[in-house]
């Protein structure tokens, strides 16, 4: 099921590790820019690039036990993919340990979720992305990049919060308003701060003790990150997201990356999620020492 590429640090064996770092090389239902697929490769190889050591929290990623059994072999079904990113990512949380994904078009995200609402009954979500994914459908499929947030709000829990949104259709916002479901543009980040945003979240998600964090890339204005699949300008700057990795960590068990579109860009976008990757390892292990 899985291929042999690691990430940096990750030389644990599964059975000893706390973190499982996996890919999901899909990208059959992006609508701009193809080649998402080859992400979680590009991420493996800029994460080499990277000191071990981590000086805000005192964290050396030598220490950390991390596991990267490659990537899941996926085909070009929607469907498919996910049923195996779930039972991934089912089989991971069971094991007591954190998956973290490497994307991949966002889709990936409801299988993950799935799994991970399944395993927690104070399960809550926080997605940074660019769009609010509200789609019914598009381009005639249910399960795509476009309908992720919905899929997960109509189908698994309204516990979601959705940050750094500024592109939607007509249709979606009105939807977001019908149904009252939480999400905070990149303006409000921008005028307000991301500190304020959070604390809105963590409110909103006053009854979860468990979070799952997912990083759409494109959440970051393209001027940062412009390898994406569907770059939005106006977006938020990485300091705010990994101002979120950090405020969110302690209460993190399942984390994301997704949409980074190597073919667009010099490396600069799989370097910046590598590196939001280790961040969230290190604030993670942080916490669990304290």
């Amino acid at each position: 099921m899985f291929g042999h590429r690691v990430f940096a640090d990750a030389v644990s064996t599964y059975e000893d590790a706390r973190f499982v770092i996996f890919g999901v090389p899909f990208d059959a239902t992006s609508s701009f820019r193809y080649g998402s697929r080859e992400a979680p490769d590009a991420i493996r190889k800029a994460s080499y690039n990277f000191e071990t050591y981590n000086d805000f929290y005192g964290v050396d990623l030598t220490d950390v036990r991390i596991h990267d059994p490659g990537n899941l072999d996926v085909d070009f079904c929607s469907d498919d993919m996910l049923c195996m990113v779930h039972d991934a990512v089912a089989k991971i949380l069971h094991d007591s340990k954190i998956p973290i994904v490497l994307g991949g078009e966002h889709t990936l995200t409801y299988g993950c979720a799935r799994a991970f609402v399944e395993m927690f009954d104070d399960a809550g979500i926080i997605v940074l992305d660019a769009h609010l994914d509200l789609r019914d459908e598009y381009l005639g499929a249910k399960h795509s990049h476009a309908c992720v947030s919905r899929n997960i709000i109509d189908d698994l829990t309204d516990r979601c919060v959705l940050i750094g949104v500024r592109s939607g259709s007509a249709e979606e916002y009105r939807y977001a308003k019908k149904k009252e479901i939480l999400w905070h543009s990149s303006d409000e980040v921008h005028d307000n701060g991301i500190e304020s945003v959070m604390e809105k979240a963590f409110d909103a998600l006053s009854d979860c003790k468990k979070i799952y964090l997912s990083i759409d890339l494109d959440v970051i204005d393209p001027g940062y990150a412009p390898g994406v699949g569907n770059p939005e300008p106006f977006g938020l700057d990485p300091r705010d997201v990994r101002a979120v990795i950090r405020m969110a960590a302690p209460y993190t068990d399942g984390f994301d990356v997704s949409e980074i579109n190597p073919g667009y860009d010099h490396g600069e976008s799989a370097m910046l999620g590598a590196r939001l990757v280790r961040e969230f390892i290190a604030a993670k292990s942080a916490s669990q020492i304290q």
